[in-house]
């Protein structure tokens, strides 16, 4: 079977044919890899979640969330460097710039800026993490899987694994429209020798940030590349005195598809969002995962706690073009404040 690729919403955009093999709409009956086989097992969760592993992650898109990729605004997806360094970037287009031509693609129209990690990562094969979020909505679904194709104005990408996502500790924030010029010109990048007083005020005010991890199959190339939303209050993620970006885990789904990912590959990539300037700043390095003890004792609520040490890390300054108005904190983010460890 073959379709049409086209660029990005432009009519007169180079087209691609693309053959496609045929495939069937199946639920996995081995959703898990062993790093999160592990994470359920040391929490007693091993039977429960297999379970709800063959109900919940599927190699299809079901309508519901091919209609949602459709009216996002953004995109938020995860792949890997060079190095096999996680990166956690974003993607943003008028609603529709996402569109699903059947159950197993998504035809993304935008391409990242030319210093955004992710754009060297765009190639035929690659694997990569998305995320769709609908922050006035609290909704939220991911899809993981490989890029098909690519054009002059974005990709295909064929799923791997399509699943959907709780509401919980999303703030809702309501879109006001894409700031002046924000597809006129490229975000720019600073790239950052240490985190200073800049990066130290955006942690401490940041109740939104990105991240990405990848498992390492054997043959040392990096493939079940993930995404995920991490929301708390306000300084939820701190940084401590060896410079250690300190992210805490909260009661969730119990999937565990970052600390799975953590626990065979302990690098990740985080990014968190500057709602007020439109910055991101993006970070890589490598996490250590905290399950108990005192070091949870400054984190209120936290049943884990990533350890992460940055190897590189920059701004995008312009790299979140969309202007949003914070209307409701996360009532599970305000709840973490009265919650033990």
């Amino acid at each position: 079977m073959e379709r049409i690729v086209r660029g990005a919403g432009d009519s007169g955009a180079q087209e691609r044919r693309v053959t496609q093999t045929p495939r069937e709409p199946q639920i996995s009956q081995a959703p898990w890899h062993e790093g999160e086989r592990a994470a359920h097992a040391r929490l007693g969760l091993s039977e429960r979640m297999a379970e709800v592993g063959e109900r919940a992650l599927r190699n299809f898109m079901p309508d519901q969330h091919r209609l949602f990729f459709a009216q996002l605004p953004f995109l938020v997806v995860g792949s890997v460097d060079a190095d096999q360094q996680p990166w956690a970037s974003m993607l943003f287009g008028q609603p529709g710039f996402a569109m699903s031509p059947d159950p197993f693609t998504l035809d993304v129209a935008a391409l990242p800026d030319a210093d955004d990690p992710l754009a060297p990562a765009i190639v035929e094969g690659a694997a990569l993490g998305l995320l769709g979020i609908e922050l006035p909505t609290l909704r939220r679904n991911r899809m993981n899987g490989h890029v098909a194709s690519t054009g002059p104005g974005g990709f295909s990408l064929s799923v791997d694994q399509s699943f959907g996502n709780c509401p919980q500790y999303i703030h809702r924030r309501d879109y006001e429209g894409f700031r002046r010029d924000a597809f006129a010109r490229s975000a720019r990048a600073e790239r950052l020798t240490t985190l200073g007083a800049e990066e130290l005020s955006l942690i401490a005010r940041a109740d939104t940030c990105f991240v990405a991890s990848a498992a390492i199959p054997r043959g040392g190339r990096a493939d079940g590349i993930d995404v995920s939303h991490r929301g708390g209050m306000p300084g939820f993620l701190k940084l401590d005195r060896e410079g250690h970006v300190l992210m805490p885990d909260y009661r969730g789904n119990f999937f565990f598809n970052t600390l799975g990912n953590l626990l065979v590959n302990p690098r990740i990539g985080v990014t968190i969002v500057d709602f007020d300037k439109g910055d991101l700043l993006q970070l890589t390095g490598i996490a250590e995962v905290i399950w108990e003890g005192v070091a949870l004792a400054d984190h209120p609520g936290a049943k884990r706690l990533c350890k992460i040490t940055p190897l590189a890390a920059q701004w995008l300054r312009g790299g979140f073009p969309l202007a949003t108005t914070l209307r409701q904190i996360s009532s599970q983010a305000m709840a973490t404040l009265s919650m033990p460890n």
